[in-house]
């Protein structure tokens, strides 16, 4: 039987006048989704509607981790805000990949790399505007 566990560590840092990095850490799943949205729109709502996800601390992510990505980007536009991820490990970014949404998101290697991303207005391609390319 899989270790079901219900701890996921959201940290939030505001890097910006409306922006902040969200750092993950443990499994994005059914038990543990609704944490990382709820921190990821309470930033939204405190005026940081730029997003960057550090998801270089994530183990595990499942359908409804991935519908939450989802989730969060639909949030953040409306908002007139975006959302990149960053410091994805290998095995989430394959499922990244193979699911698409990696079309939909920018991913960076680098929490800096979303970040200057995020400086240069994203001028280099983001549909955003603001977290610049996938790299």
């Amino acid at each position: 039987m899989t270790n079901v566990t219900d701890t996921l560590h959201v940290t939030v840092q505001y890097t910006g006048e409306r922006s902040a990095v969200v750092a993950v850490a443990g499994d994005v799943d059914l038990h543990t989704a609704s944490i990382l949205r709820g921190r990821a729109l309470a930033a939204v709502g405190q005026g940081a509607p730029h997003l960057v996800l550090d998801l270089a601390q994530v183990d595990f992510v499942d359908s409804t981790g991935l519908s939450t990505l989802i989730g969060l980007l639909h949030s953040t536009r409306e908002a007139g805000g975006s959302l990149c991820l960053a410091a994805v490990p290998d095995r989430l970014m394959r499922m990244i990949t193979m699911t698409g949404i990696s079309q939909l998101l920018p991913v960076h290697v680098t929490v800096a790399d979303a970040l200057a991303g995020q400086d240069a207005g994203g001028a280099s391609g983001s549909p955003d505007g603001k977290c610049g390319t996938s790299g």
